[in-house]
């Protein structure tokens, strides 16, 4: 239904940033939440943000006031500003598209193939 593709991964220094982009295609429905994921070695996966069609935002404790989820007005790309890095945010994060349960048919969650972070201390 929908195809999820994220970009911006690479390297970076303890404290400094990074960008992730993330662009859907198909059934516009099912973009109406969209949520960024990570997944380091040997650890499931996670939520890290989420935005809402209406643009309400939440974050794992574990980034706020660092990562900060942006999309202009259901369009794309939903982006994934990171600041003030830390080597515990090395995974490979992973963007997600559905929709907000109102759909129908009702939406199939969507992922992207993922993009690395590394952060290095």
């Amino acid at each position: 239904q929908v195809h999820v593709q994220e970009s911006g991964g690479g390297l970076a220094q303890a404290g400094g940033s990074l960008r992730l982009s993330c662009v859907a295609s198909g059934r516009i429905q099912c973009t109406s939440a969209m949520r960024w994921f990570r997944q380091a070695p040997g650890k499931e996966r996670e939520l890290v943000a989420a935005v809402t069609s209406l643009g309400f935002q939440t974050y794992a404790d574990s980034v706020k006031g660092r990562f900060t989820i942006f999309r202009d007005n259901m369009k794309f790309p939903v982006y994934l500003q990171m600041k003030n890095l830390k080597p515990e945010d090395t995974a490979v994060y992973f963007c997600h598209a559905d929709g907000e349960g109102r759909e129908d048919p009702p939406c199939v969650g969507s992922w992207g193939q993922g993009t690395q972070v590394t952060v290095s201390s």
